[in-house]
């Protein structure tokens, strides 16, 4: 495991493809903590004359039922749980939208080395739709896939062997970094070549190291793409 600070020992020699979540990874996600956590229930109390605690109280374990499953994810489906337009909820406080330190960095050296280049996240098209406005990132990916285009979650295998076949993935030569443990071992599981852990996906809590797995604090331990002998 790299210690934060450490230089992480990817042999980028060896990598042709470079899979990216975006939620915890590649911006903080602080945004989405405080979206769900904090501004959805405030907006939910108001709506229902019920205090701010009593709504986290019960929109928590709504949230947590779903966690892992592609309903988590989805805009859709929580705008008709709560009966709350979810998207326009998220331009409320899309000025808490923010990219990772390094990431612009990582991108660029990505790009002049000519590696493929793809967003993957569970995130849902509308979200999506918002975050690339906001941090102009999208044309950095030579693809942008999102896992209901699949109808299954990263934590599926199911959703690895879609992306398999639609993107003409080598696994060995591929690269993935994620925060989730979940989606981690997922892609352990299918076989990715090289997968590295984000261990402070959000910039308002403390690094977490995630074991078994290569971390990264920032995309600065990355860097260089390149590898001078």
């Amino acid at each position: 495991m790299v210690p934060a600070g450490a230089e992480s020992n990817i042999n980028w020699s060896s990598i042709d493809t470079i899979l990216l979540d975006m939620d915890g990874t590649l911006l903080d996600l602080n945004f989405d903590l405080h979206f769900w956590l904090e501004y959805l229930p405030l907006v939910y109390a108001n709506k229902h004359n019920i205090s701010h605690q009593q709504s986290k109280d019960k929109i928590r374990p709504m949230l947590e039922a779903e966690q892992g499953k592609l309903h988590w994810y989805c805009l859709d489906y929580w705008q008709k749980i709560f009966e709350l337009d979810i998207a326009q909820l998220k331009e409320d406080v899309s000025h808490l939208i923010q990219i990772h330190p390094f990431v612009l960095d990582f991108l660029d050296q990505a790009k002049q080395h000519n590696k493929r280049i793809y967003l993957v996240t569970n995130a849902h098209r509308k979200t999506i739709k918002l975050k690339m406005r906001v941090t102009n990132l999208e044309s950095y990916f030579d693809e942008i896939v999102s896992s209901h285009d699949y109808n299954v979650a990263k934590e599926d295998q199911g959703f690895w062997q879609q992306l398999e076949q639609a993107i003409n993935l080598n696994k060995q030569t591929s690269i993935f970094f994620d925060d989730s443990i979940s989606v981690l071992n997922s892609a352990k599981q299918f076989g990715i070549g090289t997968v590295v852990a984000i261990s402070k996906p959000s910039s308002k809590i403390a690094t977490q190291s995630v074991t078994g797995f290569m971390n990264i604090e920032t995309f600065k331990h990355t860097l260089p793409l390149e590898h001078h002998t």
